[in-house]
């Protein structure tokens, strides 16, 4: 699962370029027994298997002796830290991740204290495993590692890249279904579309998610738009 996601698009292109090293690690190499278990039933009862801590320990220490010990070893976790595009900037950084991904009911706890040095979740939901969150991490992670994403622009331009959701984006063709691109963007002058995409972004992140306006890193220009943008509101009520 985690390696067909690792076979497509930026990771894979980061990968072939030698920009990028990941490696996946099959939990059931590091099982002693002869049905390779990984699982057991909970301790106190009650439904579903539970992850044993001894192959996840193993992996972890294999993984020290053949690639050098991990910067950070992160479980995840619903009850984990949210990752955030800020902390994908901060791993991004780091020489070295290792990723455990859990199944079933859940891992056994002293995975969290013994193995794991941090605990970070990508939402306030269930998955069915770890593997998905793993893939997201990577994803987010590699596009911030310079050479991999071809135009840099485009990162530093994203979503959340500043504390703020984007702006709209149109192409061809420049009218469909009645809804037609904004003048502004095929008038060819720079300066205004410029001004109009930032205007939209902070609108946007004002609409749609005003608590991020309280950490974003607003230059002074957007702290300008951001107070128009609120007059015009208050003189459309």
């Amino acid at each position: 699962m985690v390696e067909a996601g690792l076979a497509e698009g930026v990771i894979s292109r980061g990968v072939e370029r030698g920009l990028l090293d990941i490696k996946v690690h099959d939990l059931r190499e590091y099982t002693i027994d002869r049905h390779r278990s990984v699982d057991d039933v909970p301790y106190g009862g009650g439904p579903g298997m539970v992850m044993k801590p001894e192959p996840l320990a193993r992996a972890v220490e294999d993984i020290r002796a053949r690639r050098g010990n991990p910067d950070t070893v992160v479980l995840l976790s619903p009850q984990g830290r949210r990752f955030t595009q800020a902390e994908a900037v901060r791993m991004s950084a780091l020489r070295h991740v290792a990723l455990l991904c859990g199944r079933y009911e859940g891992m056994d706890e002293r995975v969290r204290t013994l193995v794991a040095t941090e605990e970070l979740s990508i939402g306030d939901y269930v998955l069915s495993g770890g593997e998905l969150p793993a893939l997201v991490i990577v994803d987010v992670i590699s596009r911030l590692v310079p050479g991999v994403v071809g135009d840099a622009r485009s990162v530093e331009e994203d979503s959340f890249s500043r504390g703020l959701l984007d702006y709209p984006h149109y192409t061809r063709p420049s009218e469909f279904s009645g809804e037609k691109v904004p003048d502004v963007l095929m008038s060819g002058h720079h300066e205004q579309v410029r001004r109009w995409r930032k205007k939209t972004a902070i609108q946007r992140t004002l609409e749609r998610r005003p608590e991020l306006l309280d950490l974003a890193a607003l230059d002074d220009e957007e702290r300008a738009l951001l107070d128009e943008i609120r007059k015009e509101q208050e003189t459309e009520q």
